[in-house]
Formats: C-alpha cells, sequence, structure tokens
C-alpha cells in the first residue's frame, strides 16, 4: 500500500495544539521526514515543552494516522518545544511580542536574585535591546527601588478596546512589579492562589509589546508562584543564582533540580557566582573569601551547566542597587567590569541554547 504525503498531512489536520487552539498542520507544526519502506517519520513541534505535553502530542499523533492509514504502517514521532526564535505571533499565545523570557531563580532569599535581574535587563537595553522586566517576588518586590521608581503608579491604556496596565520605563527598561500597588512599607500577605492571580494580571494585562528580552525576577525558593510561571508563560531558559557557600549551593541545587523536572523542563542557560570575594579599598590586590571559594562554579561544573560568572561583593553594586541606580550604569568601576562579563558570557549562552535545548528534549529522562 503507497501512502502520500498529503493522506498523513490529512491525518493529522484535525489534532488542535492544545495552547494555540489550532489545528498542527496548519500552524505548519508537522514536518515529514520520510514516509516509505512501511514507516512514517516525523517530527512535530508542541507550545508547552514538558514531557507530559510531548508524550500527549505523540500518542494523539499515532492514533490519528493508525486510524486513516491503518495499523500495518510503523509511525516514528519527534515530539519537540517550538524554539523561541520559530514563535510568532501565531505560534504564541501569551505574551506574543517577546522574543525571549529568561527566569531569575535562586534556592533561597539574600544570594542577589534581584541585583542579577535589575542588571541583566538594564545591560541588555544599554546594548540596544527592547527590554522588559517583570518583578515576580510578591512577597519582596525590589524593582522599584533598584530602578527608582518606588512612587511611580502604572498607567491603564486602551488597546484594541482592551484595557492594559502600561509598564513603567526606567533606564530602557519596562518594569512591571507588584511593588507598584502597594504602599512603600506595606505588607504583601496573600495566599498563594491570590499571588498567582496577580502574578497572572501582571503578564497577560500587561502592555509589554515587542520586546527582545523580558527578564522575570522569581521569588526564592521552589512554590506556587514558580510552578504558576512555568505554566503561564513559555520560558526560554532560566538562571540560578548563588553565593558560595554549602547552605545557598544545597537550595541552588534544588532550583536546577526543579527547572529540570520532566514536567517543567526549561533549560538552565548558566549559574551565577554571586558575593565571590571582598576586596576592600586600601587592599585593592587582595581578596578575602567570606563564603567560600568557587562553591557555584564548582557546582556548575558538576552538574554540567554554563558557568557565566564571578560577581564579588563590592560596595559600589549595593550602594547603587540602593541609589536606584543599577552599577552596569556605572563606568570605569570594578563592579561594571564583571557585570560586563556576566552579560557577556549570557549572550554567549544564549547564542549556543538552541543547538543545547535540542539535545536535551531529545534525550530521555532517567530520573
Amino acid at each position: 500500500m503507497k501512502i502520500s504525503r498529503e493522506s498523513v498531512f490529512n491525518a493529522l489536520s484535525n489534532i488542535i495544539e492544545p495552547d494555540l487552539k489550532k489545528d498542527i498542520v496548519s500552524l505548519g507544526l508537522v514536518k515529514i521526514i520520510d514516509v516509505k519502506d512501511g514507516a512514517i517519520i516525523l517530527e512535530v513541534k508542541v507550545s508547552n515543552p514538558a514531557m507530559h505535553a510531548r508524550m500527549r502530542m505523540k500518542e494523539a499523533c499515532e492514533f490519528a494516522i493508525h486510524r486513516v492509514i491503518g495499523n500495518e504502517w510503523k509511525v516514528e514521532i519527534e515530539v519537540l518545544p517550538i524554539g523561541s526564535d520559530e514563535r510568532n505571533g501565531e505560534l504564541r499565545k501569551v505574551l506574543p511580542g517577546v522574543k525571549n523570557i529568561i527566569a531569575v531563580a535562586s534556592g533561597k532569599g539574600g544570594v542577589g536574585k534581584s541585583t542579577v535581574s535589575v542588571n541583566l535587563a538594564v545591560g541588555l537595553a544599554k546594548k540596544g535591546f527592547a527590554v522588559g522586566m517583570l518583578d515576580a517576588d510578591i512577597y519582596g518586590p525590589s524593582a522599584p527601588t533598584m530602578f527608582d521608581i518606588v512612587h511611580e503608579k502604572p498607567a491603564i491604556v486602551e488597546v484594541n478596546g482592551k484595557n492594559l496596565i502600561q509598564p513603567v520605563e526606567q533606564y530602557g527598561v519596562k518594569v512591571l512589579s507588584i511593588g507598584f500597588f502597594a504602599e512603600v512599607n506595606q505588607a504583601v500577605v496573600w495566599r498563594g492562589p491570590m499571588a498567582t492571580k496577580a502574578l497572572n494580571q501582571l503578564i497577560n494585562d500587561g502592555n509589554w509589546g515587542k520586546l527582545d528580552y523580558l527578564v522575570v525576577d522569581l521569588p526564592p525558593g521552589t512554590g506556587d508562584v514558580h510552578l504558576s510561571i512555568v505554566q503561564s508563560i513559555p520560558l526560554t531558559g532560566a538562571i540560578i543564582v548563588s553565593t558560595p557557600q554549602e547552605v545557598a549551593l544545597a537550595d541552588a541545587k534544588k532550583g536546577v533540580a526543579m527547572f529540570q523536572l520532566p514536567a517543567i523542563n526549561i533549560p538552565i542557560i548558566g549559574i551565577v557566582e554571586n558575593m565571590s570575594w571582598f576586596t576592600p579599598k586600601e587592599l585593592p590586590e587582595n581578596r578575602y573569601f567570606l563564603f567560600g571559594k568557587d562553591g557555584a562554579k564548582n557546582l556548575a561544573d558538576d552538574l554540567k551547566i554554563p558557568f557565566l560568572g564571578h560577581l564579588p561583593l563590592i560596595q559600589s553594586i549595593r550602594e547603587s542597587g540602593d541609589a536606584g541606580r543599577p552599577a552596569i550604569l556605572q563606568q570605569d568601576t570594578a563592579s561594571s567590569v564583571f557585570l560586563d562579563e556576566f552579560l557577556a558570557n549570557f549572550e554567549r549562552e544564549m547564542r549556543m541554547l538552541p543547538f543545547r535545548v535540542k539535545k536535551t528534549v531529545t534525550q530521555p529522562n532517567t530520573n
């Protein structure tokens, strides 16, 4: 029995991509590799990169082909996530105008995750990229302070008949934070569902427009907000921030493990080691490793994850964050040298990410 490629497409044309609400053939998500010798070999793309979503799509395609063509044909299907560079308005339901969505996470608080997030966002904007930042740290929002926009309030704008929240723009970055909707000294005391609802509103009702990067500053730990983020938006990848000491590294390892769960499967762009050493002004050649030496770098090596650089414990980084002028904007300072190195390493790993992602998702998970 001879089978045409057209008959295979017809068999798959009734399968609806769950997130995009259109059939996978009209969306261009089906690639027929070969049809011969009793075998049909396909590559199918899906919006949700999670293992369970890819398995459901594979089963649906196998069933559709066998129902129309017959069980005598062997069907080989590789299901891959839609790459960030492949997504257009039709292939992304949430944040269709954003090319890359980067989560910055840490296993524990106090390791400098927000400092890394803010300087990454501002550094990318400084290079000419269109950048947004979502401060998703619901219980401890710091973006308003670090961008010097504590007293700003986002406006409501009408776009295509819908009221949207206009991000506050500072240093070339569009910023939204729950901190804009609470008084400076007011504690945000919300249960998980309330926090998740507020976060989804910032994502879906923000007037983000077209962006090259959206940096998402996650709260510390692994909880409701993290699950909401990975379920709500198609993350391109995640950055893990840690200090060198063992207690922080143990939590950082848990953060990596969360993103690598089969049900989540978000690529790790790399690990950043913050507060790597202290150098006093009086002894500029001296380095004091207060929290241990190369702990996060060694963790990255052990986990075979890229290392994005050391950020030393420098007074100017702390002062610039408190003053609302990110350190990466400062000229000729030690802090900007290390931050520029981190930014260069980040861009290098972003260029390599499509190759790393394909290798990751096609290998079976043996955990």
